[in-house]
Parts: C-alpha cells; sequence; structure tokens
C-alpha cells in the first residue's frame, strides 16, 4: 500500500507543477485581454490533477504486477556464420526481488522464459533488494530456468548495495554462471563434429560502479574480452549498465545486452535517463556495437509502470 501511495504522489508532484504552468499560461493570456474564468479553471484543474494522478497509478500498478511481456528483437551482425543464424538470447533484467517482488513473481517470470525455448538466458543484473538471508530462498525459480548453453549472470549496482559477495556465491549454487569481467566460449551448431560449429564469446563485467564498493570488482570490458579466441565471430557482453558501451566496442564486442534504466519505469522519469546514460531503451548502434537496453523485468520503489512496460527480450542473431 505504501508503495502505491509513493507511485500516487510522484504522479501528484508532476501534474500539480504542470499545472501551475498551465496556470501562469493563463495569467500571461488575461494579461494581453483575453477574457478567462480562472476560478473555473483552478477548480476544474485541480480536480483534473487528482483523477489523472489517480488513473495514472492504478494502471501503472496493474503494469508493474502483471507477468512482463515478450519483445522480440532481430539484431544484425555482419559475416554471422550460418550456424549462428538465428540463435537466441533471452534477457531479463532488473527484477529486484525484495519487498514486494517475492517467489511467486519471479517463478511467472521463469516459466515465460522457459516457454521461449532460448539458446541461452542472460540475467543483466539488479535482480535483488535486499541480503541472501532475506531474499535467498525467492529466487529459486532462477535454477529451473531453461535454455541450450545456460544461464549468466552480471552484477548491478543493487546486488552491491545488497551484499554482492554472497549473492555471487548464492547464484553460482544455483547453477547460473556469474561472469565477473570473464568470458566462456560456447559451442553451438548440430554434434561436436559438425563443420558449421560456431564458437560465442559470452562475457561479462561487473557493475560500472562496482569498484566504489570492492576495487576487485572495477569493471573492465578489455579484460572481460582477453584471450578470447579468434575463431569467435560473433562475441556478446553482459553488462548492466548502458554506458560500459563505449569501452566494450574498443574491446571488440559485437553486441552488448543492459538494463539499469528501466526505460524511466513512469512518466516523465525517462526523459531524465539521458542525463546519465547514452540509450534508455531498445536497440541502438555505437559504431561498430550493438547495444539493447532492456526497460527491466520487474520494478524498483513504488509498483509502478506507466508509459515504460516491463519486459522479457528475446534478441535473434541475423545475418546483415
Amino acid at each position: 500500500m505504501m508503495g502505491f501511495l509513493h507511485g500516487l504522489f510522484s504522479s501528484l508532484l508532476v501534474l500539480t507543477l504542470l499545472r501551475d504552468v498551465l496556470l501562469l499560461g493563463a495569467w500571461s493570456v488575461q494579461a494581453l485581454g483575453v477574457t478567462l474564468d480562472r476560478v473555473v479553471l483552478r477548480g476544474t484543474s485541480a480536480q483534473a490533477v487528482a483523477l489523472l494522478a489517480l488513473l495514472m497509478t492504478m494502471l501503472g500498478f496493474w503494469n508493474a504486477r502483471r507477468t512482463a511481456a515478450v519483445v522480440r528483437v532481430d539484431v544484425p551482425i555482419t559475416n554471422l556464420p550460418a550456424a549462428l543464424q538465428g540463435f537466441t538470447m533471452a534477457q531479463i533484467s532488473d527484477i529486484h526481488v525484495g519487498p514486494t517482488i517475492k517467489t511467486h513473481y519471479l517463478q511467472r517470470i521463469v516459466n515465460r522464459v522457459n516457454s521461449l525455448g532460448a539458446d541461452m538466458v542472460a540475467i543483466t543484473g539488479d535482480l535483488v533488494d535486499g541480503s541472501v538471508k532475506e531474499l535467498g530462498s525467492h529466487i529459486a525459480p532462477l535454477a529451473t530456468l531453461q535454455s541450450t548453453h545456460g544461464t549468466f549472470f552480471v552484477t548491478g549496482n543493487h546486488e552491491y548495495y545488497s551484499g554482492a559477495h554472497s549473492w555471487i556465491d548464492a547464484l553460482r549454487a544455483l547453477g547460473v554462471q556469474v561472469l565477473m569481467n570473464e568470458h566462456v566460449v560456447v559451442h553451438h551448431g548440430n554434434g561436436t563434429q559438425d563443420p558449421e560449429r560456431a564458437m560465442v564469446v559470452v562475457a561479462g563485467v561487473t557493475d560500472y560502479t562496482a569498484h566504489h564498493f570492492d576495487e576487485n570488482h572495477r569493471s573492465d570490458p578489455h579484460a572481460a574480452m582477453a584471450r578470447a579466441p579468434d575463431g569467435a565471430l560473433f562475441k556478446l557482453l553482459l553488462a548492466h549498465q548502458p554506458r560500459s558501451a563505449a569501452a566494450a566496442e574498443q574491446a571488440g564486442f559485437d553486441l552488448q545486452l543492459s538494463g539499469h534504466t528501466h526505460g524511466g519505469q513512469f512518466w516523465p522519469w525517462g526523459y531524465f535517463v539521458r542525463f546519465q546514460q547514452p540509450f534508455t531503451a531498445g536497440l541502438h548502434k555505437l559504431g561498430a556495437l550493438w547495444v539493447y537496453t532492456s526497460r527491466g523485468t520487474g520494478y524498483w520503489g513504488p509498483p509502478k509502470r506507466f508509459g515504460a512496460p516491463s519486459e522479457i527480450t528475446l534478441l535473434r542473431l541475423t545475418r546483415a
């Protein structure tokens, strides 16, 4: 209930500020000789603010608490091997298991991901908001994620607020591969002797701000690429924050999957994300690097999503 009220008060604040601008404009127009009933305008606009804020919050609550919809994205890759044509990656991000998101919410997400039959699953950070002692049992559904090559995870800033070292151990205990400025090589194709079998570098970096919590966790896309095989024609980086993209492009990655922004989560905060991050949501190009930024699969703070729906992303590789 408190989360709902926080979301309501946020919209009331923004709409009240917009109403003040409207009333100021009406006063300016009246000063030019245009006749307006300012008493009626004040009363009507006050009622409209309250009604709109309530409607936005109710719709936002429904959008936040439902299971995220699947967003399908094709990513064109130059010189993509035939064996990787149609290779799929299911991405979930920013679930924020915590005060209002528990086992059943996460289980619904896992069920939907499993229905996609993806070649791999990527969890791009901010999975939790709390300690392993408080929430460890609530991430158990992640152990049942299904894909051809497994589930890969990178830390987000909220893992560091919540005891990242313990969460890394907890996730590994569930069979999730946690990538800490490192990579693994995935062999994709039909059988070990298939000449069309292709290598995929799946790399991950710690959160962009991780060094503020542990200097040994400083995010480093170049280290994540170190000693990657020359024969790998597709190189994927998981990085919680989109602003890792500049270093990722320099390191030679083809695609970066990120989250963090929530797409702004609810109007109008999406307009402010761009002051901190290069991308707010969706697929973008930075030099030779594609960057996909998820709007997130859960929510943070008030259970509210308005104008920025949650998503489970299914990315598919195609030849450019």
